[in-house]
């Protein structure tokens, strides 16, 4: 019989029950081309290159829990009391910007693999829908989720010596993958988005019927493959990926214009929208390689912490890149009423940034005045060192893994997203 875990978030008084991208890469790509680019990767992180070497966490890590900001420091870090472990230091001096192109080159034969097998997966006997998935497929991004479900993956087979990556694995990949582009599809229709990295959205050229068939159908068959997997401790960790994604949309719609949203109630919001996902990839790949509860706990924790750090980023660069480099207006985020946490520190200090957002931006360059106070107040340095916040947990996180070039792709993601604000 199945012996499972039930993980609970604890934001105060709030009860969050715990529980995707295909990637274009050059197919002529070999893999003595990776390896050996592998090689090079884990030999500059050895040197210094953005990191000094970490120890191996204890195999005997305590259940872990989150807090609240106001009730605890340790809020979504996973990380047991005690003395902290040493935390990666990024030397800006001696390092070349990390390319994320690079650190997925050690999976880029599993990633090429996903990338033909989505093919038969979305189902051929659905054109207008697959024609649908492939404009957002098609569409660019960074391909984050399925390489992390490969990276820790791999990472972990090496605890147990599995050589080779299982079924298991790969399905997994491709199923976070078909969930994400699903949520996707459905965010576009839902924010009446024009764009989505520098292409026409689903309903743009498909219609807001097919785009969100086109979604409900991906979500639907996503499920069918995950039922298939016939692993419960992984079905229920994905299924509920799915209810936070929903969870999450109606938490931040119902607190549009609210100036009285808490830092609280948009890390809540933040891990349905974008942690979640990332956590349940990352703690599925490890059961799947078959490792200790206390190494899936901690990679469930890392897929947490990187995946706020990664959101409360993107948070940042709505208001400090331009519009070409955004794809969308700057502060489109703040234009709609969706506080983030750049403004929501910035209202601790500045009456005048609430009456402009109370009254809805209704006066002409109000929304560009809101965007200087939130700058002016320190909104974005406060915000800053949030990310980093739950960048280190992040870190800390993977300290359980052995020393590997799986494992430094992991430590250079956490990097890589905060050089975006560097």
């Amino acid at each position: 019989m199945m012996s499972m875990t039930c993980h609970t978030l604890e934001f105060g008084r709030t009860g969050v029950d715990s529980v995707a991208c295909g990637c274009f890469f050059n197919a002529s790509l070999d893999r003595f081309t990776v390896k050996n680019r592998a090689r090079r990767l884990l030999q500059s992180v050895h040197r210094g290159h953005g990191a000094r070497k970490l120890r191996c966490c204890r195999r005997d890590i305590a259940r872990c829990r989150v807090y609240s900001t106001k009730t605890s420091e340790a809020l979504l870090n996973g990380i047991v009391p005690g003395p902290p472990p040493p935390v990666l230091e990024v030397n800006k001096e001696s390092r070349s910007p990390i390319s994320v192109t690079e650190l997925f080159e050690v999976v880029a034969d599993d990633l090429l693999t996903l990338n033909n097998n989505l093919q038969s997966i979305v189902g051929a006997e659905n054109p207008v829908l697959m024609s649908a998935a492939e404009q957002i497929f098609g569409a660019g991004g960074k391909r984050m989720r399925p390489a992390l479900v490969f990276l820790v993956s791999r990472a972990t087979a090496e605890i147990v010596g599995l050589k080779e990556l299982t079924r298991e694995h790969r399905r997994l990949a491709e199923i976070i993958e078909m969930i994400h582009t699903a949520s996707l599809i459905h965010d576009d229709v839902l924010d009446e988005s024009d764009m989505r990295r520098g292409k026409q959205t689903v309903h743009q050229v498909y219609g807001t019927r097919v785009a969100v068939l086109a979604g409900d159908f991906m979500f639907a068959q996503s499920s069918w493959y995950l039922a298939n997997l016939e692993n419960l401790e992984v079905i229920k960790l994905i299924s509920q990926v799915i209810k936070d994604f929903a969870s999450g949309e109606i938490k931040q719609a119902s607190s549009l214009f609210d100036c009285e949203v808490e830092l609280e109630e948009y890390l809540i919001k933040s891990y349905y929208k974008t942690a979640s996902l990332i956590a349940a990839s990352t703690k599925g790949a490890s059961i799947f390689s078959g490792v200790d509860s206390d190494v899936s706990e901690q990679m469930y924790q890392y897929g947490k912490n990187l995946g706020l750090s990664f959101q409360v980023v993107d948070d940042i660069l709505d208001f400090t890149q331009s519009a070409e480099q955004l794809g969308k207006p700057t502060g489109s985020d703040l234009a709609k009423g969706n506080l983030t946490a750049p403004v929501i520190f910035a209202l601790e200090k500045e009456p005048r940034l609430r009456e402009i957002i109370e009254s809805e931006f209704c006066e002409t360059s109000s929304l560009d005045e809101a965007i200087e106070l939130v700058k002016r107040c320190g909104g974005i340095e406060r915000a800053q060192a949030l990310a980093k916040e739950k960048a280190d947990l992040a870190l800390q996180n993977i300290q359980c893994l052995p020393q590997s070039a799986f494992r430094s792709a992991l430590e250079g993601m956490v990097k890589y997203n905060l050089e975006r604000i560097d």
